[in-house]
């Protein structure tokens, strides 16, 4: 079995293949009556989800089941079922080709729990905002209960949860190693990362009569086979050292990590098996990987190949509604309503930042749509968008300023291991060019009935301070007020485990975001985010940052404590106490700090919050045992005063906070504030 590249365009020609013109379903069925309406006696596929079902671009499940409805399958949604029973699972009927489960756009875990492990009692992807409409580890759960409604038909696990689950993991919210999200499921196959082309392919060949477990060729799949006998095996001792004429053969070798038994009582293992994934995910080299899971092996391919521009527009021109389904009513969505005006312009990120899953998921290729597609859904939002006035909230993806960007030499990005083209500094084989994305906002400003465009997306500084012109254009016409900037830290030891630049760097980009500003008339302000108790940041490095942030004057309302979200090298980081960004090996891999007691995690947050009073008594007992007495007190350069304000409590302070925008694929763009204390 040799992967090949599939091709060109393929989702392009496909996407329209089988459906007629004006036959798209107004929305994808979600009860008999729909179905009915469509003359329908069963569906082909059945998508289970743990969000509410919004037809738009912005939610997997659209995606999937609107690309799977132009292939001609008959294709109904389950939103948000009630899991206590198999019933809820049997609305649409048994579907005759398979169920496909994901947990929505948000991990399950990540969505219901905060980094305190404390129960959130809000879910933006749930009519009303409503809380605990999905179960702990949802995509478990669902398959359960489909495998108990139909105990023959095939289930396909996809989504953000199942990607970023699929070999063995670290789970924060039981503290322990987890097997492969496929195994606990016990599902058939496992879809991850871009998923459209491999949906497709695998779609088709079950309708041609094939089994789950002969879709082994499918690139970006998970499933549990025996590695053929013609393969090489390579260790994944030390990735470092693996013998170059086997990786040069990437159809008859793969690299068997070690198993599940080993990494969940060796954190060395772990590391080592991390490092290995995340060296084996670039398309153009990546090899597929094995781990043992009790007498079976879990066996994945190598990630999909990016979609070209083309396939891009396929997706986004596809029918969608662009609404919510008619059954919640007029109750607020708020996810979709934080996004219905947005355009998404690209996917993907080769910022590589070790704390963020969007690499893991998405790829560090960036996957452009044309500036045709986007004008053409900029013009849909103007008429058949309710509410809209003419502001387009924004414009941009996982990182707003990383459109058209690529390797210079499609030969080196193919064979390129690194983990990110910006860190330690900027590849010079990367292309940092504005141009296409300074020339794709003039022309969307263009669009009739369009009033204002802004950019809500997180702006790369490291590359934005690369364009002059860039900052210029979108300072004086795509900023409402703040710009969300992420330097994440100032200290170099943190900042080198998160894989970020220097603060230097934001230094120079708010030089030239204030020039801009002043001379476009305009009062605009940079709202930084930064992160507590990130693996290898200690107490000192905390205070570092808070006179940094009392200097420049800035006060952050909330703030994000670091969350090992599953997969994220960070969370390796948190889990192992071992760096992986270096080389893994027995009695000699390089220690990090691991910020893992609550009280420390408290005072990381309060050093965040040192303006707050109810943080004042935390931070003024480890200054003190810091030795750091000198600033507590009333000048300006000390951090907090010597005593309580009247009627202000001792508490830890109230440091908590909605999760970080962009640092999930498919999170909610929740907005931090932060207000300048001059004016």
């Amino acid at each position: 079995m040799e992967l090949q590249a599939p091709a060109k365009h393929v989702l392009a020609a496909l996407a329209t293949k089988a459906l007629p013109p004006g036959k798209a379903a107004p929305f994808l069925p979600m009860s008999r009556a729909e179905m009915a309406a469509l003359g329908w006696d069963a569906c082909d596929i059945v998508l289970v989800t743990g969000d509410a079902y919004v037809d738009h671009p912005s939610f997997g499940m659209a995606i999937i089941g609107r690309l799977l409805e132009a292939q001609g399958f008959r294709v109904g949604i389950i939103a948000q079922p009630d899991w206590q029973s198999a019933e809820p699972f049997k609305a649409l009927g048994r579907p005759t080709l398979f169920f496909g489960v994901t947990g929505g756009n948000l991990d399950s875990m990540v969505n219901r729990y905060t980094a305190d492990r404390r129960l959130r009692h809000d879910d933006a992807y749930t009519a009303g905002g409503e809380g605990g409409r999905r179960p702990d580890r949802s995509t478990i759960v669902y398959t359960q209960r489909c495998r108990e409604a139909y105990k023959d038909v095939p289930i396909i696990l996809g989504g953000i949860e199942a990607s970023l689950r699929r070999i063995a993991h670290y789970d924060y919210w039981s503290d322990k190693v987890r097997r492969s999200i496929l195994a606990d499921a016990k599902a058939d196959l496992l879809i991850y990362g871009n998923a459209e082309r491999a949906v497709v392919e695998v779609a088709n060949r079950l309708a041609a009569g094939e089994a789950p477990h002969e879709l082994h060729s499918v690139r970006g799949v998970a499933l549990f086979r025996r590695v053929p006998e013609h393969y090489t095996e390579l260790p994944a001792d030390d990735l470092d050292s693996t013998d170059e004429a086997a990786a040069r053969r990437p159809g008859e070798t793969v690299i068997r990590l070690p198993a599940y038994e080993q990494v969940k009582d060796d954190k060395e293992a772990y590391a080592r098996a991390s490092r290995v994934l995340h060296r084996e995910a670039n398309p153009g080299n990546a090899r597929p990987l094995v781990q043992r899971h009790g007498d079976r092996d879990l066996w994945l391919n190598p990630p999909p190949i990016p979609l070209s521009s083309e396939e891009m527009d396929a997706v986004y021109d596809l029918p969608y509604a662009r609404a919510p389904h008619p059954s919640y009513g007029d109750a607020k969505i708020p996810a979709w309503d934080m996004i219905k005006f947005s355009v998404t312009i690209m996917r993907g990120c080769f910022g590589g930042c070790t704390f963020c899953s969007i690499t893991e998921h998405e790829g560090r290729v960036i996957q452009n749509r044309s500036e045709g597609s986007i004008l053409r859904e900029i013009e849909k939002i103007r008429d058949k968008t309710p509410g809209f006035t003419g502001v387009i909230s924004d414009v941009g993806g996982p990182t707003a300023n990383m459109y058209r960007m690529a390797c210079k030499d499609p030969k080196i990005e193919a064979a390129c291991r690194l983990p990110s083209c910006v860190f330690p500094d900027i590849c010079p084989n990367l292309n940092t060019s504005h141009d296409d994305l300074i020339r794709l906002y003039r022309k969307v400003r263009e669009v009739k009935g369009v009033k204002k465009v802004m950019v809500a997306s997180g702006v790369r500084y490291d590359l934005a301070v690369r364009s002059p012109e860039y900052v210029k254009e979108l300072v004086t016409h795509h900023v409402g007020g703040r710009l969300k900037i992420a330097p994440e830290h100032t200290e170099r030891g943190p900042l080198d485990l998160m894989m970020k630049p220097g603060i230097g760097t934001y230094d120079r980009f708010k030089e030239m975001f204030d020039a801009a500003a002043k001379q476009a008339g305009k009062k605009y302000y940079l709202i930084p985010y930064f992160i507590a108790a990130h693996p290898g940041t200690n107490d000192e490095d905390m205070m570092n940052l808070a006179l940094w942030l009392k200097k420049n004057d800035y006060r952050a309302d909330q703030v994000q404590t670091f969350l090992p979200s599953p997969m994220a090298t960070a969370t390796t980081m948190y889990h192992t106490e071992i760096n992986p960004l270096q080389g893994v090996r027995r009695g000699g891999s390089e220690p990090v700090d691991a910020i893992k007691g609550m009280r420390q995690r408290r005072l990381h947050k309060a050093f965040l919050r040192y303006h707050d009073p109810e943080n004042w008594p935390l931070l003024r007992e480890a200054l003190r045992a810091m030795g750091r007495a000198d600033l507590i007190g009333p000048r300006p350069d000390q951090l907090i005063p010597l005593s309580q304000p009247p009627g202000v409590g001792s508490g830890a302070g109230k440091a908590g906070g909605q999760p970080r925008p962009m640092r999930h694929p498919g999170a909610p763009r929740f907005t931090t504030k932060g207000v300048p204390l001059r004016k």
